[in-house]
Order: structure tokens, then C-alpha cells, then sequence
């Protein structure tokens, strides 16, 4: 039988299987992510998702307003969980995992990290990008930082995760 963290020759495994990915994101199961990009004012941002089934579901995204509410139009896209497992499947060759704990505004978390250098295309000394991901919140790091297009690091951290109940 094949890993199904391993998605493909060169790959390290992904910290999620897209079951688990499918277990733990039920639908309205609410994230909130504060957003601090390199350049520019920091703001919130919302995922959620809704009519989750057993290959995929709505991905439900929004930015917060000054006031709390949403700010501009509700975007709304189908995505499976294979997909979204996807997005944590870093090359081999140019990745290193750690593990580290994090205190965050979620709590206190346990996290797998992932340190990604840039492809040898990229100029020399270029940042690397990380990804935190907790086993406690399956899918999406609970935080992560990226080399901003302008110079410095985009960060985004996870504020909160719970799932609503209608």
C-alpha cells in the first residue's frame, strides 16, 4: 500500500492526507487569519467552508471591514481535498521539516514546520518561504510567511478556527 502523504516522486509528504484534510474541515468550519503583508496596512481575512462531501467542498472566502463585517463581495470556490492537500506537497530537494510550537492567538500549538528555498532559478539569497502546520488544525498552516514580490515577508497567521453551527 502507498503513503497517502506522499503525492508523488521528489515530493516530501504532505503534514495531511486529503481524508484527514476532509475529517477535519466540516462544513462551517470557520477560519480567521490576521494578514500582514510586507508593504501595506495588515487586515483580517475569513475562510470557510460549506457543502462539504466526501470529495470536496465550497471554499467561502471574505476580507473584514474596519467594522467586523464583510468588506467587498464573498468569493466562493469548489475545491477537493486532494487539492487542497496538494498545496503542502514541497519538493524534496529544496525543503527542510522541523518540528517547533508556536504560540499563536489560537493557543498554544504543536506544529510541523516547512522551510522551502527558492528554485535555483531564482536569484541567490532570495528568502525562503515557511509553512507551520498544526496536527490539532487540519489543512491550511497555522501560519505562514512568503518573500514578497517588493522585498521583506508576507505573514499570515491563523486567529481563529471553529466550526458554526446553523
Amino acid at each position: 500500500m502507498t503513503d497517502p502523504h506522499l503525492l508523488g516522486p521528489g515530493l516530501l509528504p504532505t503534514p495531511f492526507t486529503a481524508d484527514e484534510i476532509r475529517t477535519g474541515c466540516p462544513d462551517g468550519r470557520t477560519i480567521r487569519l490576521f494578514v500582514e503583508p510586507a508593504e501595506g496596512e495588515p487586515f483580517e481575512r475569513v475562510n470557510r467552508f460549506v457543502e462539504a462531501d466526501e470529495t470536496g467542498a465550497t471554499l467561502e472566502r471574505w476580507w473584514v471591514g474596519p467594522d467586523g463585517l464583510v468588506d467587498g463581495e464573498v468569493e466562493h470556490e469548489r475545491t477537493s481535498w486532494l487539492d487542497l492537500q496538494r498545496h503542502a506537497a514541497f519538493p524534496a530537494d529544496r525543503t527542510t521539516s522541523s518540528r517547533e510550537t508556536l504560540e499563536l492567538p489560537i493557543g498554544t500549538v504543536e506544529c510541523v514546520r516547512f522551510d522551502v528555498r527558492p528554485e535555483a532559478s531564482v536569484v541567490d539569497g532570495a528568502a525562503v518561504a515557511t509553512f507551520w502546520f498544526s496536527p490539532a488544525h487540519p489543512g491550511m498552516p497555522v501560519r505562514y510567511e512568503q518573500p514578497a514580490d517588493s522585498g521583506g515577508i508576507d505573514r499570515t497567521t491563523m486567529v481563529g478556527d471553529e466550526v458554526e453551527v446553523d
